[in-house]
C-alpha cells in the first residue's frame, strides 16, 4: 500500500508493468477505482515532485487553490467575442478581431471565444453526454475499450500513454474519430450518439472560422490554412476527471502541448485547467458559455514559431468528476501524403525554416509513442542550423 504523500515508497518488491496492466486489464479505468472506494492513490498515478511543483511556489500545488496569489505572471487570457456571424459583414470588427487572434496566438497560444455560435443548449448536452457515456455500467463501456487507435473509430481508455509515460493522469478518456470521413453512428455509443454528431457538426463550422481568422493574423489569404487542409480531419476527446482522494500526488493531465493545428475545448465549472507563461502555471479561468482555443504543435511548426503552442496540464480536484471535452483538428493516424513545413511567405525576411518538413501520421505517431513525459515533440523536428560560433 502506498503510503499517503511519499514519493519514496519505490522498492524491489514494485513492478510497475505488471501493475500497470493488471489496472489496464480491469478496462474500468480511473472511475472504477473510486467506484471500489480506493483511499489512496495507487503508485502508478504517483507524479514526481518536480513535474508536480514546476513553475509553482511552494503550497500551489498542494492547496490546489484557484487564487495562485503567488503568481508573478498576470497573464490575462484574451475572451473574443465573435458577434455570432456578424464579423462576415463588418470589415472593421473583423479586423478588430484578427488581432486580438494574432495577439493571443503570438504570446500565449491560447483564448477563450464567446458568441461562437454553439447553443448553450448544445454545449450543455454534450457534457452531459459524455457523463451519462462514463455512468454506464462498466460491462457496457468495455465494449469501446481498446488501445487499436489506427484501426477503430471510438476507443475508450484510461491514458493513451500508459505503458509510456513516467506517472498515469488521474482520467479516462473516450477518443471519437469524427473526420475526414464521419463515423458510421452505429460506431458511436448510443447514450451519446445523437449530440456527438450534432456537437461535431457545429465545433467543425467553428472550427472553420477559427481557420480564417488564423489565415489572416499571418497576412496570408483566409483560405491558406483551409486549402492546406489543416481543418480536414478532426476527433472529439471526452475526458472524465474523477474526483481524487490525494490530488496532491498526482495530475488530471500532466504538462504537454497538443499534436494538432488547433484545438477547440469545452469544459465544465470545475476548472483546473493551467498553462504555463513565463515558467508560471496561470489558471483559466471559467467563462460560461465560453470555448477556449488553443494551438497545436503543427501550426507552431507551419507558422515557423511566429505562433505558439501552448503548454498546459490539469490539476487533480477532490471534487469531481471534471468533464471536458476537446476537439482535435488533425488527421491523426489518417494516412495522407500531404507535407507540412514552415510557410513559405513567412519565411520572406530572411528567416530560416526552424523545422523539417513532416506528415501529421509521422508527428502524430511519434508524438503518441513518445508519451506525455513533459518534453515537446517539436524538439524532433528541428533543423540543426549551426549557430555565428560555429560558422567561424
Amino acid at each position: 500500500m502506498v503510503v499517503s504523500g511519499s514519493h519514496e515508497e519505490v522498492s524491489a518488491t514494485y513492478d510497475r508493468k505488471k501493475e500497470l496492466k493488471e489496472f489496464d486489464d480491469t478496462k474500468a479505468g480511473v472511475k472504477g477505482l473510486v467506484d471500489a472506494g480506493v483511499v489512496k492513490v495507487p503508485r502508478i498515478f504517483i507524479h514526481p515532485p518536480n513535474s508536480l511543483h514546476e513553475g509553482s511556489s511552494l503550497g500551489s500545488i498542494h492547496s490546489h487553490s484557484h487564487s495562485h496569489s503567488h503568481s508573478q505572471t498576470h497573464l490575462r487570457l484574451p475572451i473574443i467575442d465573435l458577434g455570432d456571424g456578424i464579423i462576415d459583414k463588418d470589415v472593421n470588427l473583423r479586423k478588430e478581431i484578427v488581432e486580438k487572434v494574432c495577439d493571443a496566438s503570438e504570446t500565449s497560444g491560447f483564448f477563450q471565444v464567446v458568441n461562437h455560435g454553439i447553443p448553450v443548449t448544445i454545449l450543455d448536452e454534450m457534457l452531459e453526454g459524455i457523463r451519462r457515456f462514463y455512468e454506464l455500467d462498466t460491462q457496457v463501456k468495455k465494449q469501446f475499450y481498446t488501445r487499436d487507435y489506427a484501426n477503430r473509430r471510438v476507443t475508450y481508455n484510461s491514458n493513451f500513454d500508459l505503458y509510456s509515460s513516467p506517472a498515469a493522469n488521474w482520467r479516462d478518456s473516450m477518443y471519437c474519430v469524427m473526420g475526414p470521413q464521419p463515423p458510421n453512428p452505429e460506431e458511436l455509443p448510443e447514450t451519446c450518439r445523437d449530440i456527438l454528431m450534432e456537437y461535431s457538426n457545429q465545433v467543425k463550422r467553428l472550427g472553420t472560422i477559427l481557420f480564417e481568422l488564423l489565415s489572416e493574423a499571418m497576412g496570408l489569404n483566409p483560405n491558406r490554412l483551409r486549402d492546406m487542409g489543416c481543418d480536414e480531419g478532426h476527433s472529439l476527446v471526452c475526458h472524465y476527471y474523477p474526483a481524487c482522494p490525494e490530488p496532491e500526488l498526482t495530475l488530471g493531465a500532466t504538462k504537454h502541448a497538443d499534436s494538432g493545428f488547433l484545438t477547440i475545448l469545452l469544459q465544465d465549472h470545475i476548472g483546473g485547467l493551467q498553462i504555463l507563461h513565463q515558467k508560471q502555471w496561470v489558471d483559466v479561468p471559467i467563462t460560461p458559455g465560453a470555448l477556449i482555443v488553443n494551438l497545436g504543435d503543427l501550426l507552431q511548426l507551419i507558422s515557423n514559431n511566429k505562433f505558439k503552442s501552448a503548454e498546459h496540464r490539469v490539476l487533480a480536484h477532490k471534487v469531481g468528476p471534471r468533464l471536458s471535452v476537446a476537439c482535435f483538428f488533425t488527421t491523426g493516424f489518417h494516412p495522407s501524403t500531404r507535407i507540412y513545413r514552415p510557410i513559405e511567405e513567412l519565411l520572406l525576411e530572411g528567416d530560416p525554416p526552424i523545422y523539417r518538413e513532416t506528415t501529421v501520421l509521422e508527428y502524430h505517431t511519434l508524438y503518441r509513442a513518445k508519451g506525455v513525459d513533459g518534453t515537446s515533440t517539436l524538439e524532433h523536428f528541428k533543423l540543426q542550423t549551426s549557430s555565428p560560433d560555429e560558422q567561424k
